[in-house]
């Protein structure tokens, strides 16, 4: 299955990152890693994670307080977002 990616997510992954890269290359390391595998396990199995709103599915991170957003269609996913747990459930929804 094919991932495409929303344009700022890149942005939104690369904050994050830099954020732990001030704390501690192995945690920025620890991230992408954990990032790219449940991207992996999304594309593998689309439909294994639970919906989030009306078109939408939700990826959390095991490690990190963190969970990215997605829509399906069959034959790729496309990830929309990734954002702190903590961030308002609306926040990023905008984005097309």
């Amino acid at each position: 299955m094919e991932v495409i990616y929303h344009p700022l997510v890149q942005r939104d992954v690369l904050e994050i990152l830099r954020y732990y890269r001030q704390i501690s290359s192995r945690l920025e390391d620890s991230f992408r890693e954990e990032f790219r595998a449940s991207i992996i396990a999304a594309a593998r199995s689309p439909l294994r994670f639970p919906p989030a709103g009306e078109n939408f599915r939700r990826v959390n991170l095991k490690r990190f307080p963190y969970h990215f957003l997605y829509e399906t269609d069959g034959e790729q996913i496309r990830v929309m977002i990734i954002r702190h747990n903590k961030r308002h459930p609306l926040f990023g929804l905008e984005r097309k």
